[in-house]
């Protein structure tokens, strides 16, 4: 079940042909699930290519915009502008072991890492899935992050898979949810894909594309979780032109009702596909294609929209889900069929 087939389409621009991150080509996205006895976690893997990504790095940018969260490597990327492992999301407490995973993946294909070359900067976003995980397990193992890596396809689960098998929504159960937008430039086809971690909002604040409140039961009074946005695109773009399309994220989530409260991380990380940095340079200036600064209108615009749908999209794929404790996240779509239902 997507957010499209609950009539939760979102905005003008038409969607690729997967509406998923993976229609920008060379994009993959795997799942490693953990679910049993109170155990609701997982990892999620996004490649930007299949590629060697540490010897053929992508312009990449991130953006955090309330910071409340564990995340790793997004100091460096910032800084570089550059991402040069996969993305691996999971819950809080695993952060660690997922970045162990990525180090020790790209060691085992190049051996020079911390040693006759630089060290590799992992990267992994997270955020809580407590309320029905029992985080204090740490489950997640390196072997779970290296099956979300193999399981990496253009076509993939979303809803309670992966690092959103645990996680909460508004009030709702959430998880992985994802969105594109399909752009014309200088006659060509290009595209802007959105995967989102929605694991925030608070309950009664949801909001759907037609400006209906839906309400959930749950006892928190306040927003708390995180949300993380992976934004890929394979429109040429420069590092502070990244900058400026992921920050229109916060849009979307807006839209869904989120205010961003102080305990909710809000992270979002982005990158192009267009534009690749060797690690090893053979001349010493490169060329880079850039989007004209006009055009950048049309960018933002698609990542409103798509991450907005991205989220809808977690929502509505996630079945309802018992877990920690006899903890319970009702899945948006049975809620939604209940309120059409009417009284009985």
């Amino acid at each position: 079940m997507r957010a499209r087939d609950l009539g939760l389409a979102c905005g003008r621009l038409p969607p690729g042909a997967r509406n998923t991150i993976a229609d920008v080509p060379g994009v993959m996205v795997g799942h490693r699930t953990l679910f049993a006895e109170n155990t609701r976690t997982g990892v999620t893997a996004v490649l930007p290519h299949e590629g060697n990504l540490f010897r053929d790095k992508v312009v990449a940018a991130a953006h955090v915009l309330n910071g409340f969260g564990k995340s790793i490597g997004l100091m460096q990327l910032e800084e570089l502008g550059q991402l040069e492992t996969p993305v691996l999301l999971t819950n809080t407490f695993s952060v660690g072991i997922c970045g162990e995973a990525l180090i020790r993946r790209a060691v085992a294909a190049d051996p020079d890492i911390g040693r006759k070359t630089s060290t590799v900067n992992p990267v992994v976003c997270e955020c809580n899935d407590g309320h029905l995980n029992d985080i204090q397990a740490m489950a997640v193992r390196e072997t779970d992050a290296i099956a979300a890596l193999d399981a990496a396809r253009v076509d993939f689960e979303v809803g309670a898979v992966g690092a959103g098998a645990g996680m909460s929504a508004f009030g709702f159960k959430g998880g992985i949810g994802s969105s594109s937008r399909k752009l014309t430039l200088d006659g060509a086809i290009r595209h802007l894909g959105v995967l989102a971690l929605a694991n925030f909002g608070r309950a009664g604040e949801l909001r759907l594309p037609d400006g209906r409140k839906v309400g959930a039961v749950a006892a928190e009074a306040s927003e708390q979780g995180s949300v993380i946005v992976v934004i890929a695109t394979d429109v040429p773009l420069e590092h502070r032109q990244l900058q400026r399309v992921i920050r229109r994220a916060s849009v979307g989530l807006a839209r869904c009702g989120s205010f961003y409260a102080n305990g909710s991380g809000d992270v979002f990380l982005g990158f192009t596909t267009a534009n690749r940095v060797p690690h090893r340079a053979r001349t010493d200036i490169l060329e880079y294609r850039v989007l004209a600064e006009g055009r950048l209108d049309l960018l933002f615009e698609a990542t409103a929209e798509a991450t907005q749908e991205a989220v809808l999209d977690a929502l509505a794929a996630a079945d309802t889900t018992r877990g920690r404790d006899g903890h319970v996240r009702q899945g948006l779509r049975d809620v939604l069929a209940r309120e059409a239902k009417g009284p009985e």
